[in-house]
């Protein structure tokens, strides 16, 4: 996987972090973890910067390979791409499929391959932001590798993260992958229109592993194809824009409302 997060550094950083190696490696295994999620931070920090200056609001994708994130903003801004001015950074370990689709609907795209990295970083998304227009947008939304552990202890500089769950995948993710979800301010249960097909997956089910790992926030049942859960996340992701632009008017700022685990592993800058 990652070198740059860190979860590549073996059984001997593993058991580091868990305290069953030597004092001397545990320290140094700490100590470049801490310097990568720190100085993650402070780019991350500029950027969140640069996104309340000009009154944008930042939305982080996460989800495993193939939950829709992309169908999802491909049937939003047909939704709502007349009315709110949109911006997408995609994240990929490959290829511009992702990136070519969102601007085939009208709407600035940038792509980060990664290579081998499993997630996107700050300093990623900064460097993306000098190819979009994001003084003239009202959202941007960062569409972060598929993987369902890394992009979760990174900062990227964004407001709120939104964690999409596809019903193909089963109602017990959130039980297996607590901190992604724990992260998240909103959770969005995609291909709702598979339910009547795939009789396994149970939206109750899924809500309460969301709840027993600490997730807060509104969970919606969403399909690409339209409909009520649909509605109830344009008009979530229309009030977030409102909050956003006065929030900017009163010079407040936003960090999303769960801090990753990891964050005590380092000390972030004051916002």
């Amino acid at each position: 996987m990652c070198r740059d997060c860190g979860c590549s550094l073996g059984p001997d950083a593993q058991r580091a972090q868990s305290g069953t190696a030597g004092a001397g490696l545990r320290t140094e295994t700490v100590e470049v973890i801490t310097a990568i999620l720190s100085a993650n931070d402070a780019v991350a920090a500029h950027n969140r910067e640069h996104f309340d200056r000009h009154g944008v609001l930042a939305l982080n994708l996460m989800s495993s390979p193939g939950a829709g994130k992309t169908s999802l903003l491909e049937a939003t801004i047909r939704a709502v791409g007349g009315e709110l001015r949109i911006g997408v950074v995609e994240g990929d370990l490959a290829t511009e499929n992702d990136a070519r689709r969102i601007r085939d609907c009208g709407v600035p795209a940038v792509q980060i391959t990664t290579g081998n990295a499993c997630h996107l970083d700050a300093s990623m998304v900064h460097d993306a932001l000098h190819e979009l227009p994001v003084a003239e947008l009202d959202v941007l939304f960062i569409e972060n590798v598929g993987n369902l552990v890394c992009p979760a202890s990174f900062d990227l500089g964004q407001h709120r993260n939104v964690t999409l769950l596809s019903v193909p995948e089963g109602d017990d993710k959130p039980a297996k992958y607590p901190v992604m979800f724990r992260a998240s301010d909103l959770a969005l249960l995609t291909k709702s229109d598979l339910l009547a097909y795939l009789e396994d997956f149970k939206p109750a089910r899924a809500r309460d592993a969301l709840r027993q790992v600490g997730f807060q926030g509104p969970v919606l049942e969403v399909s690409s194809r339209g409909g009520e859960g649909f509605t109830g996340w344009l008009d979530w992701l229309r009030g977030e824009i409102q909050a956003q632009r006065a929030r900017a008017a009163r010079g407040e700022r936003l960090r999303p409302a769960v801090q990753p685990e990891g964050a005590a592993l380092h000390a972030s800058p004051s916002e």
